[in-house]
């Protein structure tokens, strides 16, 4: 069998990868991630006169899971976070299990690595009236940028953090602050839809739209929370941003763990306290299962099978 190339294998796999996205067995975001990490090992692996899947050892691919890099704001991280040590780790794993399916090579080198501990998760946050307040005065510091009030009110609208990462000045509309609405084409997992906006939000994005366009200059569309240049860097200073706002706020602390994710489960209880309708729920927050909303909604919408096979509330 000819010795392939890293690069080689590298458009090999990432083909199947996308092949794998399109059938929904793989986010997109994850694809590019993945690709991006597989680049990287390539640069890494050149520097060390390695140019070929076989020569990729495990020494070799234990320095590369441990080298330095860069934050958001492009810091060198000397000691990068175990996060970023399992992506890595993730993306090799992915690289060489579909590189060895395809015949390009039979080399295993991450089989005898040790696995990357997780510290224990913080729990979630069963968010209130008063916290969101406090959510929404924290974010509207830093005026008349606007950017985190804008993220805020587009995870009050019920949009995703993909969703948010893509959304753009021209899916708002905001003719009348008390009618108003934001478009989302939907995610992987979620589905397009229009999505109403209160009165606050409404007016943290038309200040955000203000903004940007003048600072622009233009009419052009332009993307309403991130400029990063790919999904992946996008939905994670999505995140990233929402994380400011939790630890401004005082919410987020070492003993509590506070999420984008917790702001869609307190809209989710809020539709359907508000609405009663469970298909609301899904219907806000684009989801295609009612599992899905109720799980959310933190509420128990099926009975317990009793022996009889009951049916659902």
């Amino acid at each position: 069998m000819a010795r392939t190339k890293i690069k080689d294998a590298l458009v090999c796999v990432a083909r199947v990868w996308q092949l794998r996205a399109a059938a929904g067995e793989l986010s997109f975001e994850t694809v590019n991630l993945y690709t991006q990490i597989v680049e990287r090992l390539l640069r890494f692996a050149a520097a060390q006169g390695a140019t070929r899947l076989d020569d990729v050892t495990a020494d070799l691919v234990a320095y590369f899971i441990q080298a330095p890099g860069h934050d958001r704001r492009q810091r060198i991280i000397l000691n990068p976070a175990a996060g970023t040590r399992r992506q890595r780790r993730s993306a090799l794993e992915a690289l060489f299990t579909e590189a060895r399916a395809l015949g390009l090579t039979t080399a295993a080198p991450l089989v005898d690595l040790p696995p990357i501990p997780r510290s224990p998760r913080k729990r979630g946050t069963e968010l209130s009236d008063a916290d969101v307040q406090l959510l929404r005065f924290h974010s509207e510091r830093g005026m008349p940028d606007t950017r985190h009030a804008a993220l805020l009110a587009l995870l009050l609208a019920g949009l995703h953090s993909a969703e948010i990462a893509a959304a753009t000045t021209d899916e708002l509309n905001l003719l009348d602050l008390f009618q108003a609405e934001v478009w989302t084409d939907g995610a992987t997992r979620t589905r397009g839809r229009s999505c109403p906006l209160d009165e606050w939000s409404a007016r943290a994005l038309w200040l955000r739209r203000a903004h940007l366009l003048r600072s622009a200059g233009t009419s052009s569309p332009q993307r309403l929370v991130t400029a990063a240049s790919s999904a992946y860097r996008s939905q994670a200073s999505v995140c990233s941003g929402f994380g400011d706002i939790a630890r401004r706020s005082g919410l987020a602390t070492q003993e509590r763990r506070v999420e984008p994710k917790d702001v869609t489960r307190y809209m989710a209880r809020k539709i359907l306290y508000e609405t009663g309708q469970l298909s609301e729920v899904a219907r806000r927050l684009g989801l295609s299962s009612l599992d899905s909303a109720a799980a959310l909604a933190d509420l128990q919408w099926k009975p317990e099978d009793d022996g009889e096979g009951g049916e659902a509330a």
